[in-house]
């Protein structure tokens, strides 16, 4: 099972930037399509953003289209979570994770379609 370390998280004023990454361990990260979720305080998890093995297909909740933007690079292992504009609202701490199949993708991910969690980074978005 890929071992997944996600960094970045940080305390950022609101309308700031911040970068997340989440490094795998094997290089059997290509296969999997990935997936940012967030969790905040007393809230369920939920998926952020998703990308296809292949990196040509992403999807965002409703919530972040426009200000955020996954992306990867498989020659380091890596996946990445661009956030800009953020709100108060994006507080949580953030995982990636991989999902269980490998080249496959889907529009609408659920939770368990996902293994492979990382230990997750807190974002904290406040002035």
């Amino acid at each position: 099972q890929v071992q997944l370390a996600e960094s970045g998280g940080g305390l950022v004023q609101p309308g700031g930037a911040l970068r997340l990454s989440c490094q795998a361990s094997e290089r059997t990260f290509g296969s999997n399509s990935m997936g940012w979720f967030r969790q905040a305080p007393g809230k369920e998890r939920e998926l952020v953003a998703a990308i296809s093995w292949n990196g040509r297909y992403t999807g965002y909740t409703d919530a972040v289209k426009g200000r955020f933007t996954i992306s990867r690079d498989n020659a380091e292992n890596t996946v990445y979570l661009q956030m800009n504009s953020l709100k108060p609202e994006d507080t949580a701490v953030y995982y990636c994770a991989a999902d269980r199949r490998v080249r496959h993708y889907s529009g609408s991910y659920q939770t368990a379609d996902f293994g492979s969690w990382g230990q997750g980074t807190q974002v904290t978005v406040s002035s």
